[in-house]
């Protein structure tokens, strides 16, 4: 029987995989190199105007590493929670609207500033999510 946590756990899942694979793309492969090996190189030789102890390309890596990091960690802890203490998250409003707050920021972010996969990948999530909600709560 499909229970909400099993959606909870679900969504998490999207968003962790989604995070893992973003972090493996960061550090492994061409895949957010710029199109235009010029733009990589200056990247490489700028720094932001907030400081000169970095680069640009550092930065970005640095922000991309970071960004994958925080998607991996709500879907291990949403699963986890899920999970194991299906009952301590589905008591605590603070957490199931701290989760839907991110995945919907998340959606408005992949939808604005992303690309499709990314976009489809996390409205997934929140649709999971959602049905968690719904089958918990109606």
């Amino acid at each position: 029987m499909i229970t909400p946590a099993f959606f909870i756990a679900a969504s998490a899942a999207v968003l962790f995989g989604l995070g893992m694979m973003h972090l493996v793309f960061t550090f492994k492969g061409p895949k957010f190199d710029p199109r235009d090996p010029a733009l990589k190189a200056r990247m490489m030789a700028v720094s932001p105007v907030i400081s000169r102890e970095t680069t640009m390309w550092r930065a970005w890596t640095g922000f991309n590493a970071s960004h994958s990091f925080g998607a991996m960690l709500f879907g291990a802890v949403w699963a986890y929670l899920a999970l194991l203490h299906p009952l301590f998250l589905f008591q605590s409003f603070f957490l199931l609207g701290l989760g839907l707050l991110l995945l919907v920021a998340y959606v408005v972010l992949g939808k604005v500033y992303w690309f499709s996969i990314p976009f489809h990948g996390i409205l997934l999530a929140t649709v999971l999510y959602g049905l968690g909600l719904l089958a918990y709560f109606v």
